[in-house]
């Protein structure tokens, strides 16, 4: 039963679907391990059949079947942490941050659609979001994105002071950007911020300090960030305008493949530079390189503007994080 119904009260809605989402991902015939669990899946849908039926909507409201949100938070998080460890992280703090990024995300969307919940419904590509199809209320992605928010504080507790003072800020950005795009267009720029800060923490965490090198860093990944969302952007472009929303895409106009291209080239000139502070070499160089390779594709994908190319480069950055972190980690193991 619903608590709209006079049950359960809305934590205790979400609370159940949090848990009944896995089981439901794990009923689908995609996962090998769904058939020896059938009569436990059973039993939860015999019981609770209304959270069951709900566990879908609650698993698209976090965008778990998306995950390339989580992707492009994580790769830079990872390869910051790489970096302050010197290619020897600490398996606890790789835990908490591969989880906390995932959670963190996942609280991002419930936020951003409260926040749009009155324009995704006149959005093609949103339009069946949970909250603008009347699947999920808005109440219930505010808990939902509280309780995500509390388990990754949890998380962040197995930390330090430092750390812990910073998953503060983070929390602001994370929640701030949403709503900037009402008021600015440099909301990119706000992205950018919150999804750089990660990798900050990580600094904290692994070593209880904050270099200042650190910050090429964090100016690299909102750089890069800037740039992806902005292809992002391009392909939401008429639908914003028409809205009155703002974006980055909107504010470079004809110009946004320029910028684009001068923000990505400000993005491997960064992290060149932040190599010689960390002592990375040729195989870093080597996956700067061959992310310059992977950025002329997309160029070459938003070159006319079609807003499927402008999405699937987007995307297509997933393939840039993993390069560069992969190249992190190869070059801090090989001396």
């Amino acid at each position: 039963m619903s608590w709209q119904n006079g049950g359960m009260g809305p934590p205790s809605v979400v609370l159940y679907n949090a848990g009944l989402v896995i089981c439901w991902c794990l009923m689908s015939d995609r996962f090998a391990l769904s058939r020896p669990i059938q009569p436990l899946l059973a039993f939860l849908a015999r019981h609770f059949p209304e959270a069951y039926r709900r566990a879908p909507d609650f698993w698209r409201l976090t965008r778990m079947h998306r995950p390339i949100g989580i992707y492009l938070l994580l790769w830079p998080t990872l390869w910051c942490l790489w970096i302050a460890a010197q290619g020897r992280p600490d398996p606890l703090l790789v835990v908490i941050f591969i989880l906390g990024t995932v959670c963190m995300r996942a609280a991002g969307c419930c936020i951003n659609d409260y926040a749009d919940r009155n324009f995704d419904g006149k959005v093609r590509r949103t339009v069946d979001r949970p909250i603008a199809a009347g699947k999920v209320s808005p109440l219930e992605a505010l808990w939902t994105c509280a309780i995500l928010c509390l388990v990754a504080f949890g998380l962040v507790l197995l930390t330090n002071t430092l750390t812990i003072l910073m998953s503060l800020v983070a929390l602001a950005l994370a929640l701030c950007y949403p709503f900037a795009k009402r008021h600015t267009h440099l909301a990119q720029v706000v992205l950018g911020a919150a999804f750089s800060w990660g990798g900050m923490m990580a600094f904290t965490a692994q070593t209880g300090a904050l270099p200042l090198q650190a910050l090429l860093l964090y100016v690299a990944n909102l750089l890069w960030t800037v740039a992806y969302d902005t292809e992002y952007a391009m392909a939401d472009r008429e639908d914003d305008l028409k809205l009155g929303l703002k974006s980055t895409a909107i504010l470079f106009a004809e110009a946004d493949r320029v910028m684009i291209g001068v923000l990505q080239l400000l993005f491997l000139f960064t992290l060149w530079l932040s190599a010689g502070h960390f002592g990375l070499g040729g195989w870093f160089l080597a996956g700067l390189w061959l992310a310059a390779g992977l950025f002329v594709y997309q160029q070459l994908l938003i070159f006319d503007r079609d807003r499927h190319k402008c999405f699937r480069a987007f995307l297509h950055n997933n393939n840039v994080g993993l390069v560069i972190f992969a190249a992190t980690v190869v070059d801090l193991l090989i001396p």
